[in-house]
């Protein structure tokens, strides 16, 4: 009997054909509706500078498999570090354990495997790359962030990169694998002016390999950190109260992503905790917002051949023309609501047991011309850069902290502003949105995306949109 392709990467560490069916067959073997198993290779490595020295480097391996069983709404779950077929059959009885009904026996397994589109290509892995090629980048960027302004102080610069692979065997016999590279670069910068200091940050992340930093990327990295801290020292704070704001595009998407996100994942709206539970066909937004939460992005950070549950993925449009068509499913959730599996059943590692979770997730362009937008605005404020937020899923409410921005006064944009907050509520904010911009930008920055003590990878994109009201957290008039 060949050796399936699917099992090349982790033959070397034992994993073969007779492991996978008899783990299989472990966990099915008191019936379960379904079963997989994950595993996992990552070596991951990190390099840091400060101080005009480079003061951080470290290489992490992470090895291991999960075992997941399902019962019904019953998901029984363990993992182990050793791939030895002794230690697996145990994860496997364990997990079976915990969701056993004994409701009879398992079906035997019969291997098979699927062809996966392959969205990140890459020239060579990031295993291949040595500390001599990625030490001169991060020196590079540090003289070009000092030697771009003379009020930059302090420049910490960092480069990280993981090689990922995963392999997944279901209960159905699929039997699929992937490579998942990743790499991330950071630029900080401390600005000083007298007695102001001010700090300011850009970062990029990709699927992708060491040519994903050509000069033009590497340029853009160092410049919007540099401009992000020398101008906060002349931004002023913004005035507080209800008013249009305008979402720039790009990096805003982290407020489509916290506020109305995270209530499409449908594990949310299975148990009827989110605001969308009782929405679905139903207008929920203008005719010109349309949100996508898609997988298939080219190098996205959030981008993904396979879903960590062996379930292809693609581009899910979760609202159309304002009305909502679907949520993100994991196969739980597809064989509660009756649907097929959207490929977006996610894991942070091995350890952890799958969620519905976002990949990339975007509103598409609308007719608006973006110039248009800002110059309709008489008094507002317009928000570029987002710090973090607080969203409650089930109602919808939210606060953003807003970094970096400008007023709008009479249709332009003036003042700096930092250190804003913008409340309001995710459903009624989509209501509230009246112009979109025809300029959808997916930020490159490195965004992790965090539930149930789970974080994983990924990305977002705004059009720049016009929101007609929202309560701003400013200074008071």
């Amino acid at each position: 009997m060949s050796t399936p392709a699917a099992l090349n990467w982790f033959a070397q560490f034992g994993v073969d054909q007779n492991l996978v069916t008899r783990a299989l067959a472990e966990a099915t073997a008191h019936g379960a509706d379904d079963a997989d198993l994950y595993f996992e290779h990552a070596t991951s490595t990190a390099i840091g500078l400060s101080d005009r020295k480079v003061n951080r480097a470290h290489t992490s391996i992470d090895l291991g498999v999960g075992v997941r069983v399902v019962v019904g709404d019953q998901v029984g779950y363990a993992y182990t570090e050793t791939l030895t077929l002794e230690s697996v059959l145990k994860c496997a009885r364990t997990a079976s354990a915990i969701a056993r009904t004994g409701r009879g026996a398992g079906k035997p397994i019969v291997i098979h495997g699927i062809t996966l589109p392959d969205f990140y290509p890459v020239s060579r892995s990031w295993s291949d790359v040595d500390l001599s090629e990625r030490v001169p980048l991060v020196r590079k960027w540090e003289k070009q962030a000092f030697d771009a302004d003379p009020r930059i102080h302090k420049v910490q610069v960092s480069l990280a990169d993981t090689d990922r692979r995963i392999l997944i065997a279901r209960a159905d016999g699929l039997l699929v694998s992937d490579y998942q590279p990743m790499t991330r670069g950071s630029v900080s910068c401390t600005a000083l002016d007298g007695d102001k200091r001010e700090a300011g940050g850009y970062n990029v992340a990709a699927r992708a390999d060491l040519s994903y930093y050509d000069e033009a990327r590497q340029q853009r990295l160092v410049t919007h950190a540099v401009d992000r801290a020398v101008r906060a020292l002349g931004a002023g704070p913004a005035p507080s109260g209800e008013m249009p704001v305008v979402m720039a595009a790009g990096s805003s998407g982290i407020l489509l992503h916290e506020a109305i996100g995270h209530g499409m994942e449908a594990d949310f709206n299975r148990k009827g905790i989110s605001i969308f539970a009782d929405k679905m066909g139903k207008r929920i937004a203008p005719e010109t917002v349309t949100i996508c939460d898609d997988a298939t992005l080219p190098q996205a950070r959030g981008a993904i051949n396979v879903d960590d549950e062996g379930s292809e993925t693609q581009n899910t449009v979760l609202v159309e023309n304002g009305v909502l068509r679907s949520y993100l499913h994991d196969r739980i959730s597809a064989r509660h609501y009756g649907v097929t599996p959207t490929g977006n059943g996610r894991r942070e590692s091995f350890r952890h047991p799958v969620l519905p979770r976002m990949r990339s997730t975007y509103m598409r362009s609308g007719p608006h011309d973006p110039g248009d937008i800002i110059r309709g605005v008489k008094k507002g404020i317009y928000c570029e850069t987002f710090a973090n937020g607080a969203v409650q899923i089930g109602a919808g409410d939210f606060s953003f902290y807003v970094r970096h921005g400008y007023l709008i006064e009479d249709g332009k944009l003036t003042q700096p502003i930092k250190d804003v907050n913008l409340i309001g509520n995710g459903p009624k904010v989509l209501e509230a949105i009246e112009k979109v911009g025809n300029d959808l930008t997916i930020d490159e920055g490195g965004w992790t995306c965090g539930k149930d003590g789970q974080g994983v990878p990924v990305s977002q994109g705004m059009p720049t949109v016009l929101v007609g009201s929202l309560s701003v957290g400013g200074r008071s008039e």
